[in-house]
């Protein structure tokens, strides 16, 4: 123990010499003295925003494709809505099952880990002393910590799961039923913005192209703010991922419309 505080002692001395010496040298700017900023954290955050990014992307694709070959309110609206529905019914539902699965295959892989924990108990603490060891820790020091973990069963079986098999433990407060319904409400909400312009407008003009370039703003807008929260999610650059966000849309929407004109003007189909 006296050795490792020694050990402990040197490295921190040696850190705050290399400090020092990269303050002198000019070369301070390359280590942050600002804490990192922490990501948005909630259990439904990452549902939201990645199913509203979906969602707008997807709605505002085949709005561009209808608007390539029909150039009718009515097909976009009825279209739109439609497939909005199916989607989010689909990405509810895939998000539920996904979730389910994950927690039973966890579930099963913990009882494997217990009866290897309980009938395996050596080889079990030999592996994880070798984890330990490959994760950098002194072959003493890992011996110690797992002779400290024996006492426990729960601790070591969850050692093991994420040793051996990269698995953290299942989180009994997640319920998969809530993640998709929140998928669902969320690919609706937002995969409904960018016909919002279609509707705002009916009363107000008849043009098809100012009902379709007021959606583009709208789902820019909207994608625009997702990319933002998506940025605090993933400590991203908030630009970079707006930017990224943006392009993703702008390329979808115009491979949509694209393939619609190329199918009105060139297949000869009619809407």
């Amino acid at each position: 123990m006296g050795d490792s505080c020694k050990r402990g002692g040197s490295s921190g001395g040696t850190t705050t010499r290399l400090l020092r010496e990269a303050a002198e040298d000019g070369g301070d700017s390359e280590w942050k003295s600002e804490r990192p900023r922490e990501p948005w954290k909630g259990e439904y955050v990452k549902s939201i925003v990645f199913g509203g990014l979906d969602a707008i992307i997807t709605c505002f694709a085949l709005i561009s494709s209808i608007n390539a070959s029909t150039r009718s309110s009515v097909d976009v609206l009825v279209l739109g809505f439609s497939n909005l529905v199916a989607d989010a019914i689909s990405m509810g539902f895939g998000d539920f099952v996904s979730a389910s699965s994950e927690q039973d295959v966890i579930i099963e892989e913990r009882r494997v880990t217990e009866w290897d924990v309980m009938n395996q108990r050596d080889k079990e603490q030999t592996e994880l002393v070798k984890y330990y060891q490959a994760l950098g820790m002194d072959y003493n020091d890992a011996t110690m910590v797992v002779n400290i973990f024996t006492k426990y069963n729960d601790i070591l079986v969850d050692q093991r799961m994420v040793a051996d098999k990269g698995m953290l433990p299942s989180d009994q407060e997640v319920k998969p039923w809530k993640n998709g319904l929140v998928t669902f409400a969320s690919f609706m909400l937002f995969g409904s913005t960018p016909l919002l312009s279609f509707i705002i407008l009916i009363p107000f003009t008849d043009s098809e192209t100012v009902k379709f370039i007021s959606a583009c703003l709208v789902s820019a807008l909207a994608l625009a703010l997702l990319g933002m929260a998506k940025a605090r999610i993933a400590s991203q650059n908030i630009m970079f991922s707006v930017a990224l966000t943006l392009c993703s849309g702008a390329i979808a929407g115009l491979a949509a419309y694209l393939v619609g004109w190329l199918l009105k003007h060139v297949a000869g189909l009619e809407g």
